[in-house]
């Protein structure tokens, strides 16, 4: 069954790299939040999704960023979690760290399937839950770096970081002090997928959607991570945060940022 949903994300996927190939953002428009936008192509991305996903494996639910929620999930049901661009921000500005990213959860929210395509940069990234994770190059693993003083870190901002306390400063500060370097690249599921291709030793956001990390924790999983919220627990996508790590540094992250909690820097 995974290998046939897999092939079904992989589709919707590949329509959705194929729409926005040569895409370029005209109509920009903010959720509310000026530093929260959407475009045009985010629109048409999911719309291309849903319509593949609809056809291919009828009767399973979809949430979507842009569209919400459609079809019923009951007991036992899968829902499809979709992000039709991972990253607007950038792909509004023509930076190419940007994704499509579609996971495929289980009644639980365990992750089961996951793609995340990033087409302008000619990545891809998939996994299944049991069936290991590969990229366009083969299969993938985390890296073995064990020490968090020499490792890459990652993380991201909320849109609302100028005005809400709980805005991941205070974690950003502690790690440019504590490990080897961090860096933001403004696009979770690359972020993930990075962790699990070994280039980045750790990850770590609060205050985010399902969709945005849905597929990507299972990538990392599958290469051999370790994924847990923050604080060592498990790992559910629709709690809003996340920790991944290469498993020998996970410990040591999750203490770091037990001595952030609650704190903030403006």
């Amino acid at each position: 069954m995974s290998a046939e949903l897999l092939a079904v994300a992989r589709a919707a996927a590949e329509a959705a790299s194929k729409l926005l190939a040569n895409a370029r953002a005209a109509d920009i428009r903010h959720k509310g939040n000026p530093r929260d936008l959407v475009t045009e192509w985010d629109l048409r991305s999911e719309e291309t999704i849903r319509a593949v996903l609809a056809e291919r494996a009828p009767g399973i639910a979809i949430l979507g960023e842009e569209g919400g929620q459609s079809g019923e999930t009951g007991s036992g049901a899968m829902r499809w979690l979709v992000d039709p661009i991972d990253g607007t921000v950038n792909f509004a500005h023509g930076l190419p760290i940007w994704s499509i990213s579609i996971g495929l959860e289980d009644a639980e929210h365990r992750p089961i399937v996951g793609v995340v395509a990033a087409p302008a940069l000619g990545w891809w990234f998939e996994a299944t839950a049991g069936g290991g994770a590969r990229d366009e190059r083969g299969p993938l693993r985390v890296s073995a770096v064990a020490r968090l003083d020499d490792a890459l870190l990652t993380t991201g901002f909320p849109y609302d970081r100028a005005t809400n306390p709980d805005n991941n400063f205070a974690s950003w500060d502690h790690f440019q002090r504590v490990a080897g370097a961090c860096r933001r690249l403004g696009c979770a599921s690359i972020d993930l997928c990075l962790v699990a291709r070994g280039v980045m030793d750790g990850y770590w956001e609060r205050r985010l959607k399902p969709w945005d990390i849905a597929a990507g924790a299972l990538v990392v999983a599958e290469a051999g991570g370790t994924v847990t919220n923050t604080r060592g627990g498990p790992f559910d996508p629709h709690s809003g945060e996340v920790l991944a790590s290469n498993g020998a540094i996970h410990s040591e992250l999750i203490a770091e940022l037990q001595l952030t909690a609650g704190r903030s820097r403006s």
